[in-house]
């Protein structure tokens, strides 16, 4: 049986009048454009206005929505176009409510594009035209639909981030319409009820509406992966449960942020499918993780547990009886590597043995060396997935992940590559630097080292462009012993300040003093303290330092041939 889709063109006032009784349904994304997106929708319809009173009048298109709507009747599920529907309501409140103040007469008449008059004859109530996610539903017609509560009372209240776009848009709009004069809100009011027009596309189920969404272009923000999921997965759900486990997506959405949400699904696809993406997210998603066949235990068993420790390791707040300072402190170091390839097998040794800290210890130990070994060598992305691959299915066999054939062991050859790294020129690799320098740190420092400074940057002591007369030349006459030493670990420190280029090329003792010491004539990181402690910078001191600062590294990442295939 074929289905009838519809396309009309309608202008505003038709589109929020009785013929169509508009909800977003709860599967949908929230409200997401910001007042950069509805000032600009401003500025167009005030451009159009303009353009329209000087010449013979254009219509100004607003766009296309998608709907799920039977023929004749007026409900109507926004599948797409919910951006602009809401913002244009909240735009019409925006100009009911300074007409109002300036004593237009028609303000009043905006009411009946925001609200239905009810019918005691017909039994129908007063309502909204258009009714939002019921989480943010309340909000939307008290503060702006009604305008009933006051926007200043809001300030001390703790708004989610739709909420923040409502509450922000609606005090934009009303701050840009105050500065017209009551003509020009008039004239605006008129041409976007009159002049301005909606498609309006719809069909009676969601298979084709989800279908005609997929070749149009939208104008604001478009459904992410993750919208077209939760559209799939909520809308398999039996109509009893449906409510509770809408709650309970858009409660994991919230927490982790919209871009943590998309990431999660991207680290869950690999956790399971365990090779690079051959295909679009979305359908590996579907043809491999197949959370639409069994929507409730694939939230219960999988998507919960799943977002829990993605939030628990990026947020370094694991809690247990003893143990738990360690596994924050580990998963604090991986979340330093400059990429995430390794979250996919942090998850599922997380969700496995989660109960079990002195594992977890083990574990993220391991595999914070692996990465690091990985960062060192400069495994490019398919080497790095293909390791992370092997770690996975060893953790899906559950046996086997701390043996001596493990694939979190560290090889001869690849422990003398990061080893040859960490002897050479490291302030050269830019993606390395910083986190072997802060790990190196922390290793001197003792376990538990934080650092909260908010600017941290690499400095070297022998400035890498000494003056001819200055000590520097005495200590380091030769080209080639400058040249050998000036980006090596032993000559490089880390300072809680932004570089001065002024102060690199200071003297030894006026670059101690001056530059390197912190408040109370300390340094808050234990490599600049040491070399406070020195009295002379020399290529013999440089090769000392060199040799224990890497040994330390060494010791740190088990790197020496006596501890590449023992056990973790």
């Amino acid at each position: 049986m074929s289905v009838r889709i519809h396309g009309s063109e309608h202008p505003v006032q038709k589109i929020f009048s009785d013929d169509f009784a508009f909800t977003i349904p709860p599967y949908q994304r929230p409200y997401s454009w910001t007042t950069e997106q509805a000032e600009a929708l401003l500025d167009d319809l005030l451009e159009s206005v303009n353009n329209a009173s000087r010449s013979e009048q254009e219509p100004y298109f607003l766009g296309s929505i998608v709907l799920i709507k039977e023929e004749g009747k007026p409900p109507a599920e926004v599948i797409d176009g919910q951006q602009r529907l809401t913002t244009l309501t909240i735009l019409l409140a925006a100009l009911r409510e300074t007409m109002a103040k300036s004593g237009v007469a028609a303000a009043s008449e905006l009411n009946h594009y925001i609200f239905q008059k009810g019918s005691q004859i017909t039994n129908v109530p007063d309502r909204p035209r258009l009714r939002i996610r019921d989480r943010d539903n309340v909000f939307f017609r008290e503060v702006i639909q009604e305008a009933c509560r006051d926007l200043n009372d809001l300030r001390s209240v703790v708004l989610s981030d739709p909420q923040k776009n409502l509450k922000n848009n609606y005090e934009a709009y009303l701050g840009r319409l105050s500065a017209l004069t009551p003509d020009q809100r008039l004239s605006l009011a008129t041409h976007i009820l009159t002049n301005c027009f909606l498609v309006t596309v719809s069909t009676p189920n969601m298979e084709s509406a989800y279908r005609i969404f997929s070749v149009m272009n939208d104008r604001g923000l478009d459904l992410s992966y993750t919208d077209i999921l939760k559209a799939e997965i909520i809308g398999a759900v039996g109509e009893p449960r449906r409510e509770t486990y809408t709650a309970v997506w858009e409660d994991i959405e919230e927490e982790l942020g919209r871009s943590g949400f998309e990431n999660l699904f991207s680290h869950l696809r690999t956790a399971i499918r365990r090779v690079k993406a051959q295909d679009t997210l979305l359908k590996e998603l579907r043809t491999y993780v197949k959370p639409q066949q069994q929507p409730e235990k694939f939230i219960d068993a999988t998507l919960q547990p799943y977002a829990e420790a993605y939030r628990i390791i990026r947020r370094q707040e694991y809690e247990a009886t003893t143990g738990a300072e360690k596994v924050n402190e580990m998963t604090g170091w991986l979340s330093k590597i400059d990429n995430e390839d390794w979250v996919p097998p942090a998850l599922a040794f997380f969700v496995r043995y989660r109960q079990e800290p002195q594992l977890l210890i083990r574990f993220f130990t391991a595999l914070e060396r692996l990465a690091v070994v990985m960062l060192l060598t400069r495994a490019n992305v398919n080497e790095r997935i293909n390791r992370y691959a092997e770690v996975l299915l060893a953790i899906e066999r559950g046996t086997g992940i701390f043996g001596p054939s493990s694939p979190l062991h560290i090889r001869p050859a690849e422990a003398e590559r990061a080893v040859a790294t960490l002897n050479g020129d490291i302030y050269n690799f830019t993606k390395i630097n910083r986190y072997v320098l802060l790990r190196l740190d922390a290793a001197l420092s003792g376990a538990g080292a934080k650092y909260d400074q908010k600017i941290i940057s690499i400095e070297h002591v022998l400035p890498q462009n000494p003056r001819a007369d200055s000590h520097w030349m005495q200590w380091f006459p030769e080209a080639s012993d400058r040249e050998r030493w000036t980006h090596r670990l032993a000559n490089l420190v880390l300072l809680a300040k932004t570089k001065n280029s002024q102060a690199r090329n200071f003297e030894f003792d006026k670059k101690k003093t001056s530059y390197f010491q912190g408040v109370g004539g300390v340094s808050p990181f234990a490599l600049t303290t040491q070399v406070l402690s020195e009295s002379a910078w020399t290529p013999e001191s440089l090769e000392i330092r060199q040799r224990e600062l890497t040994m330390k590294l060494i010791e740190l990442w088990k790197l020496d041939g006596n501890h590449v295939f023992t056990a973790i």
